[in-house]
This record gives C-alpha cells, structure tokens and sequence, in this order.
C-alpha cells in the first residue's frame, strides 16, 4: 500500500525524534532521585544535559528544515497582521517557557541542582507553564506554516507536555507528599482557573525578576536572529 505523495517520510522521522526525547528526557526525570543518590546532582545535572540538549538540538534542525513538508493545509501568511499575532503568541509562550525554571545557575551545575515547591509567579496562573507556553507556541506555529509536518510536529509536542503534567506532578508528589498536595489545591493545570475560582490570587510584585527581563530580551534577540538561524540550520543537510 502506497503512501499518499505529501506523507513524505519527515512525519515519522519527526515523530520519532520526538519518542526519542521524550523517553529520555522524561526518563532522566524519573530517575533522578535514584542517579542523585549514587553520583550527585551536580553530575546528575550535567549527564541529563548531555543526553537532552544534543537530542532537542538535533529536533529543532529537523523542524526548521522541513516545516514547509507535506500538504500545505492552509495559507495565511500574506493575511494582514497574522505575522504580528504570531510573533506576540510566540513571545507569550517564551514567558510561560522559560521562567519556569529561575534558576540558572543549577540548571548549569554551578549551584547544587535541587527540585522545587514553587507557589509564586506564573505558577499562580498555571502550575505547568512549560505546557502553557507549549501549546501557544505549536498553536502560533502551525497557523503560521498551514502545513501537515508542522501539524504533526505540534501534536507531537503537545501530547509530551501532556504527559509531562501527569509525570511532573507525579515525582512532586512523592517528594514532597502531604505538602505538594496542599499546593495542588490552591494551583491549577489550566492558566487562570485557580484565580478565578478564588484559590489563587497574582501578586504583581513576584514578576520583577531578573528572569523575566532575560526571557524579554530574549525575545527581541530572537526576532532579530531569527532569518540567520533559518539561514543557518539550512546548511545542516538533515
């Protein structure tokens, strides 16, 4: 049985790059207690690293280089001010991305990498916003590119952070027990629901942190680089 023309072989290469993050990635995550009981967090952390960045690397290459694969699904690009909703998508989901993890530092082993019961921030909006900003940035992207491998691409995506709300509130969970479920109650997985059902409030002041300014000039540096990084990853025949 012969595939239709536009299911090039990119989807299940896609897909499969995916799997292979996926079960790295949220397998590291699993073992940590058991890899921080026997070489540390700081090795831990550098092993982790050394196994999921070369892995999300290689992901974001195949994506740039095959985004326009497929069957075009639909075409909005020249629409007025799509470019501008995209790019203002793309920046929200930047700030739902990156702040959370704050701390630098032990994300580099510099510090002693340790797991944290944050109750502040963007937690108050959602209690997993790497999801959030996820499922925004895919959104923004595949309405953007209208095509079938950056369809699959985000569902891909969006089916791993699903999973990573039930297997990060899972390890919390057994860490932190009684004291992790008390924070459950007072957050929620979907943005605002825990604020207006009056289990959460925002406090303003908790967003004036260094990491929110880096995640903004981020943005700027990236809207700037960003036709040089397509350039770039161009020239990378994968």
């Amino acid at each position: 049985m012969m595939l239709n023309p536009w299911l090039t072989p990119s989807h299940f290469v896609m897909l499969g790059l995916q799997l292979t993050f996926a079960i790295a990635h949220s397998g590291g995550a699993a073992l940590r207690p058991w890899a921080e009981k026997y070489i540390g967090p700081r090795l831990y952390r550098i092993f982790f690293a050394l196994v999921s960045l070369p892995l999300a690397v290689i992901l974001i290459v195949y994506f740039f280089n095959h985004r326009y694969d497929g069957l075009r699904l639909w075409q909005v690009q020249e629409l007025p001010s799509v470019k501008e909703v995209v790019w203002l998508l793309s920046a929200i989901s930047f700030l739902f991305l990156y702040p959370a993890t704050f701390n630098l530092l032990e994300i580099a082993a510099i510090q002693k990498p340790q797991v944290h019961l944050y109750e502040t921030g963007i937690i108050r909006i959602t209690r997993h916003p790497q999801m959030v900003g996820q499922i925004i940035w895919c959104v923004a992207h595949t309405l953007w590119l209208g095509t079938s491998f950056t369809l699959v691409t985000s569902l891909g995506l969006i089916l791993h952070h699903l999973f990573g709300v039930w297997h990060g509130d899972r390890r919390l969970s057994n860490r932190y027990g009684a004291a992790f479920e008390i924070v459950k109650q007072r957050t929620s997985i979907i943005p605002f629901a825990a604020i207006l059902d009056g289990r959460q409030s925002i406090k303003w002041q908790e967003f004036i942190r260094p990491a929110y300014l880096g995640v903004a000039i981020f943005v700027g540096l990236f809207w700037w680089a960003h036709p040089l990084l397509l350039v770039a990853t161009s020239r990378l025949n994968w």
